[in-house]
């Protein structure tokens, strides 16, 4: 049942990212909080770890492409439940939960392997580290 490829799962990492980055300003729930700084920093994280990860948007591909998916589920769980976890609910709670459950469900709808790339594993990935 994974349909999505690996590129276009990168270019939603991207830009899901980016917005998840600047979506405390863009929805205007800055109030510079955990609110704030949850979705930033897991916004920020899913570009760094992208850049790494062995796809067709990868720059370094060092990650495979299991492990990434992996990160997006966890990353989106403690989105979803931050609003709980950091006490913010009652201030704002629904974009974080949206963009958590959109982080969980993608994954688990997105191949494991990009076509045509030589696949690393996580053994190969620790053996060069």
């Amino acid at each position: 049942m994974r349909f999505i490829p690996t590129k276009v799962h990168g270019i939603l990492d991207y830009t899901v990212g980016a917005i998840l980055a600047i979506s405390p300003w863009l929805f205007g729930f800055n109030r510079g909080g955990a609110e704030t700084w949850v979705p930033f920093i897991l916004g920020a994280g899913a570009i760094l770890y992208s850049l790494f990860t062995n796809y067709e948007w990868g720059v370094s591909r060092r990650i495979p492409m299991p492990t990434h998916l992996l990160l997006d589920v966890l990353s989106g769980i403690v989105l979803a439940l931050s609003p709980w976890i950091f006490g913010f609910a009652d201030q704002v709670y629904l974009p974080h939960v949206i963009f958590g459950i959109l982080e969980i469900v993608v994954p688990l709808l997105t191949r494991r392997h990009p076509e045509g790339f030589t696949h690393i594993t996580d053994r190969q990935t620790t053996a060069h580290a």
